[in-house]
């Protein structure tokens, strides 16, 4: 069977945070179809290897590319190029709040080129239809719920057909019931059109139910690794069954979670963020959304 040429690949690469490395020696080859998650404690570089990708950083040594460019030597002027290629997905939504839902896809489409109205308007329904918000249009992001304001920026990703979903804490700002869906979601994506899925999280427990590779961050490296299974804990009192039910991941427990005698998870540190506060919405083509072709 003909092996998938990668949309993503790095060999050898050291990731920069700022000015220092974060990550060193960083392989990693994402092929259409495939959904990997990358995971790992606060500042252990899984957002920095997300901005290289998407090239607001640049590689610091090693070989890097994305959607057929190359990192290492990519020109200011072809990253709006790159980013088309990509649907970006953030933990904060990044709507435009003083537009419609048809308008904020609208303003993406038009900033990357599409100049057809009807078009234009084909496109938006499409999208909003595969995430069902084809009735939420005309609202406006302040009278859409959690949830809903992601299904719209999930359209916004789509809208360019992507080759890869890039998705920063897609769940972190919302309840269980609703991350369930937002999972469901990408991963009928992914199954059903082939996108590849990027997805950070700090959430084990969506891990454990909707499988996939795992990338886990720590000790200044990022390395492919297999997710212990969840083991039924022992419905005793006994102190020594609930310390021995415990799952990490990391050589030293980083973002390990716990799970208990009554099958509660606690997940150490807070979701990680975009560390500069998220992308202006003017920064790059298309309000910060840079996807499509």
């Amino acid at each position: 069977m003909e092996e998938k040429e990668p949309v993503i690949s790095f060999e050898g690469a050291d990731i920069a945070g700022g000015d220092n490395i974060v990550i060193y020696g960083l392989d990693m080859k994402v092929c259409p179809g495939d959904f990997i998650y990358i995971v790992g404690k606060v500042g252990t570089g899984k957002t920095s290897i997300i901005r290289t990708i998407i090239a607001e950083n640049r590689l610091a040594k090693g070989k890097g590319t994305v959607c057929g460019y190359d990192l290492g030597s990519i020109r200011e002027k072809e990253i709006p190029y790159l980013r088309r290629k990509l649907g970006v997905v953030f933990q904060d939504f990044q709507l435009l709040m003083d537009r419609s839902v048809e308008d904020n896809l609208s303003f993406v489409l038009k900033a990357t080129g599409w100049n057809d109205g009807k078009e234009i308007y084909g496109r938006i329904e499409e999208v909003l239809n595969a995430v069902g918000m084809k009735n939420k249009a005309h609202k406006m992001p302040h009278q859409l719920s959690g949830g809903e304001q992601q299904r719209v920026a999930i359209a916004r990703a789509l809208l360019n057909r992507p080759q890869v979903i890039i998705a920063d804490e897609p769940t972190g700002n919302l309840d269980p019931e609703t991350a369930d869906g937002i999972m469901r979601l990408l991963t009928r994506i992914n199954r059903e059109k082939g996108t590849a899925i990027v997805m950070v999280t700090h959430n084990i427990s969506l891990v454990h139910r909707y499988p996939g590779r795992i990338m886990v961050c720590g000790n200044e490296e990022c390395v492919e690794k297999k997710l212990p299974s969840a083991k039924t804990p022992d419905r005793t009192d006994n102190p020594e069954n609930r310390k021995n039910s415990e799952i990490r991941y990391g050589e030293t427990g980083e973002g390990g979670v716990q799970k208990n005698g009554d099958d509660r998870e606690l997940e150490n540190g807070k979701a990680e963020g975009l560390e500069n506060g998220g992308h202006d919405n003017g920064r790059h083509e298309g309000g910060g959304q840079e996807n499509g072709q």
